[in-house]
Protein backbone atom coordinates (compact mmCIF):
# COMPACT_ATOMS: atom_id res chain seq x y z
CA UNK A 1 0.00 0.00 0.00
CA UNK A 2 1.36 2.75 -1.11
CA UNK A 3 -0.90 5.55 0.26
CA UNK A 4 0.02 7.56 3.03
CA UNK A 5 -1.77 6.21 6.42
CA UNK A 6 -3.61 9.56 6.97
CA UNK A 7 -5.25 9.05 3.51
CA UNK A 8 -6.43 5.71 4.13
CA UNK A 9 -7.98 7.03 7.18
CA UNK A 10 -9.53 9.59 5.23
CA UNK A 11 -11.03 7.22 3.04
CA UNK A 12 -12.14 5.09 5.44
CA UNK A 13 -14.10 8.10 7.19
CA UNK A 14 -16.77 8.17 4.91
CA UNK A 15 -19.50 6.14 6.60
CA UNK A 16 -20.97 4.34 2.91
CA UNK A 17 -17.05 3.38 2.43
CA UNK A 18 -16.87 2.30 6.09
CA UNK A 19 -20.06 -0.03 5.32
CA UNK A 20 -18.60 -1.72 2.08
CA UNK A 21 -15.90 -2.61 3.86
CA UNK A 22 -17.66 -4.38 6.85
CA UNK A 23 -20.15 -5.81 4.12
CA UNK A 24 -16.96 -7.35 2.08
CA UNK A 25 -15.31 -8.91 5.36
CA UNK A 26 -18.83 -10.28 6.66
CA UNK A 27 -20.16 -11.50 3.40
CA UNK A 28 -17.15 -12.10 0.77
CA UNK A 29 -16.83 -10.96 -2.95
CA UNK A 30 -19.70 -8.97 -4.03
CA UNK A 31 -20.30 -7.43 -7.24
CA UNK A 32 -21.44 -3.40 -7.09
CA UNK A 33 -25.17 -4.66 -7.60
CA UNK A 34 -25.38 -6.72 -5.06
CA UNK A 35 -23.25 -3.64 -2.61
CA UNK A 36 -26.09 -1.75 -4.22
CA UNK A 37 -29.07 -3.14 -2.85
CA UNK A 38 -27.41 -4.16 -0.11
CA UNK A 39 -26.98 -0.86 1.36
CA UNK A 40 -29.50 1.02 -0.11
CA UNK A 41 -27.75 3.60 -2.65
CA UNK A 42 -27.64 3.77 -6.38
CA UNK A 43 -25.19 1.20 -8.04
CA UNK A 44 -23.07 4.48 -9.75
CA UNK A 45 -22.44 5.67 -5.91
CA UNK A 46 -21.53 2.36 -4.74
CA UNK A 47 -19.28 2.64 -8.17
CA UNK A 48 -17.69 5.50 -7.21
CA UNK A 49 -17.07 4.53 -3.35
CA UNK A 50 -15.27 1.21 -4.91
CA UNK A 51 -13.36 3.36 -7.23
CA UNK A 52 -11.66 5.51 -4.46
CA UNK A 53 -11.09 1.88 -1.86
CA UNK A 54 -9.80 0.41 -4.86
CA UNK A 55 -7.34 3.51 -5.48
CA UNK A 56 -6.38 3.53 -1.55
CA UNK A 57 -5.43 -0.29 -2.24
CA UNK A 58 -8.26 -1.44 0.61
CA UNK A 59 -10.13 -3.98 -2.00
CA UNK A 60 -9.28 -5.40 -5.07
CA UNK A 61 -11.02 -6.74 -7.74
CA UNK A 62 -10.95 -9.40 -10.41
CA UNK A 63 -13.35 -9.76 -13.48
CA UNK A 64 -15.02 -12.66 -14.21
CA UNK A 65 -16.43 -12.36 -16.85
CA UNK A 66 -18.96 -9.72 -17.10
CA UNK A 67 -19.06 -9.88 -13.55
CA UNK A 68 -16.20 -8.10 -11.56
CA UNK A 69 -16.18 -8.98 -7.76
CA UNK A 70 -14.87 -6.84 -5.27
CA UNK A 71 -13.14 -8.23 -2.39
CA UNK A 72 -11.13 -6.70 0.81
CA UNK A 73 -7.48 -7.05 0.41
CA UNK A 74 -6.28 -8.65 3.53
CA UNK A 75 -2.86 -7.19 3.29
CA UNK A 76 -4.00 -3.93 3.18
CA UNK A 77 -6.16 -4.14 5.98
CA UNK A 78 -3.47 -5.99 8.16
CA UNK A 79 -1.80 -2.97 7.65
CA UNK A 80 -4.56 -0.37 8.88
CA UNK A 81 -4.54 -2.59 12.20
CA UNK A 82 -0.48 -2.27 12.57
CA UNK A 83 -0.97 1.66 12.02
CA UNK A 84 -3.71 1.78 14.68
CA UNK A 85 -1.99 -0.60 16.75
CA UNK A 86 0.62 2.10 16.65
CA UNK A 87 -1.18 4.87 18.07
CA UNK A 88 -3.34 3.04 20.43
CA UNK A 89 -3.22 4.37 24.30
CA UNK A 90 -4.94 1.65 25.61
CA UNK A 91 -1.84 -1.02 26.25
CA UNK A 92 -3.31 -3.75 24.19
CA UNK A 93 -0.17 -4.10 21.64
CA UNK A 94 -2.77 -5.11 19.22
CA UNK A 95 -4.33 -8.19 21.14
CA UNK A 96 -7.70 -6.00 21.01
CA UNK A 97 -7.70 -6.94 24.88
CA UNK A 98 -7.09 -5.21 28.03
CA UNK A 99 -4.03 -4.60 29.63
CA UNK A 100 -3.86 -6.21 32.87
CA UNK A 101 -1.08 -4.06 33.92
CA UNK A 102 -3.42 -1.08 34.16
CA UNK A 103 -6.44 -2.54 36.22
CA UNK A 104 -7.82 1.52 36.34
CA UNK A 105 -8.69 0.95 32.69
CA UNK A 106 -10.28 -2.65 33.53
CA UNK A 107 -12.88 -1.41 35.02
CA UNK A 108 -16.45 -3.46 35.43
CA UNK A 109 -18.48 -1.09 32.74
CA UNK A 110 -15.34 -1.67 30.15
CA UNK A 111 -15.07 -4.84 30.49
CA UNK A 112 -18.97 -5.85 29.95
CA UNK A 113 -18.50 -3.54 27.11
CA UNK A 114 -15.67 -5.35 25.71
CA UNK A 115 -17.32 -8.73 26.52
CA UNK A 116 -20.91 -7.54 24.36
CA UNK A 117 -18.17 -6.85 21.55
CA UNK A 118 -17.09 -10.01 21.28
CA UNK A 119 -20.02 -11.54 21.84
CA UNK A 120 -21.22 -9.64 18.90
CA UNK A 121 -18.32 -10.80 16.80
CA UNK A 122 -18.51 -14.10 17.81
CA UNK A 123 -21.84 -13.90 16.51
CA UNK A 124 -20.82 -12.94 13.37
CA UNK A 125 -18.32 -15.77 12.56
CA UNK A 126 -20.71 -17.99 13.62
CA UNK A 127 -23.10 -16.62 11.04
CA UNK A 128 -20.44 -16.39 8.21
CA UNK A 129 -19.25 -19.79 8.93
CA UNK A 130 -22.91 -21.30 8.59
CA UNK A 131 -22.87 -19.15 5.63
CA UNK A 132 -19.86 -21.21 4.22
CA UNK A 133 -20.64 -24.51 4.79
CA UNK A 134 -24.17 -23.77 3.24
CA UNK A 135 -22.50 -22.85 0.15
CA UNK A 136 -20.27 -26.28 -0.09
CA UNK A 137 -23.09 -28.25 0.23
Amino acid sequence: MNVEPSEIFKVLSVETRFKIIELLKSQGPMGAKVISATIGITTAAVSQHLKILKQAGLIRSERKGYWIPYSIDEKAMEKCRQLLTEVCTCGCQGTGGFNKSEPERSNLVSLKQYETELKNELGIVRQRLKELSTEKN
